[in-house]
């Protein structure tokens, strides 16, 4: 019962032992060791063109949309005016694309440290990298930490699409990092974390939700369909410096006509209020943070 090939990508880590998502590999795109980890793009069988950075696969071009439009559109639609937005990292491009693509946005920052990652997407992921190059958006590579310290108080909503808590996205996890973003909000400013996947990080989820509940009157844990991440599904942790901010119903709701003019496929108002409809054994164990 051999099950190794070759000419298969193979996405192994301690973060889901046991497990692994293997993808067929038509063409590798591009292979590089930058300063912060590998990055490699490639092209596969079943699933377009694909990203992994230190192993672990960050988007398929497949599916990519399902957690762009909703690690966007949750803390968006939530916010009665997101002008003003951040994004810390990012660098394939994604989530800029579709966070100017809400009316109400005027302004794009992006912290991405890796500037690898930013040209490799713009190079090879252009259905991604498009959104680095939107007018709204402006890039800035380097710390996100150093950045927020020097942008207090200066935006209605921060998103930070990371990979997973391991290398240098390990600090993006921690309290002290909920701390900083907090101070970077302004009043009634809402954020919005990639939290991973209670199925086989329970406990990462838990702890996320802790710090950020340490910092928000107002939090909540999300979850989306994403068939090429670890058990096909991933977690948001979202925070409102509001308290009365209900970030499980969207105060902005398009119709079909503005979600079809956005070209949104994954993300409308039912799925945003169903994103926080989890089962017992994750209510279970995130209520317990609060007793």
């Amino acid at each position: 019962m051999d099950a190794m090939k070759t000419g298969w990508f193979s996405e192994i880590n301690d973060l889901w032992p046991g497990v692994s998502l293997s993808l067929e590999v038509t063409k590798i795109l591009h292979r590089q060791r930058s300063k912060y980890q590998d990055v490699l793009v490639f092209e596969t069988k079943s699933h377009g063109r694909a990203l992994a950075l230190d192993g672990i696969i960050q988007c398929t071009q497949s599916d990519e949309f399902a957690y762009q439009e909703m690690i966007s559109f949750l803390p968006l639609c939530c916010h009665p005016n997101p002008k003003n937005v951040l994004i810390v990292g990012g660098g394939d491009g994604g989530v800029a694309r579709e966070v100017a693509k809400h009316p109400q946005v005027e302004k794009i920052a992006q912290v991405e440290i890796d500037s690898v990652v930013l040209e490799v997407s713009k190079q090879y992921l252009p259905y991604m990298g498009i959104g680095l190059q939107h007018p709204k958006v402006t890039v800035n590579v380097g710390d996100g930490f150093e950045f927020m310290k020097n942008h207090k108080a200066e935006f209605d909503v921060i998103i930070t699409d990371s990979s997973d808590p391991v290398g240098p996205a390990e600090c993006l996890f921690q309290e002290s990092y909920f701390s900083l973003i907090k101070s970077a909000l302004k009043p009634g400013g809402i954020v919005c974390n990639q939290a991973g996947t209670a199925w086989a990080n329970l406990d990462h989820v838990v702890q996320t939700l802790n710090h950020c509940k340490s910092m928000f009157p107002s939090s909540a844990y999300g979850i989306a369909a994403v068939p090429t991440y670890p058990t096909g599904q991933i977690g948001f942790v979202l925070g409102g410096l509001n308290a009365e901010t209900d970030l499980k119903k969207p105060t902005k709701v398009f119709s079909q006509t503005e979600l079809d003019e956005m070209s949104l496929r994954y993300y409308d108002h039912e799925v945003h209020q169903a994103a926080f409809v989890l089962p017992r054994f994750v209510k279970k164990a995130l209520n317990k943070t609060t007793s």
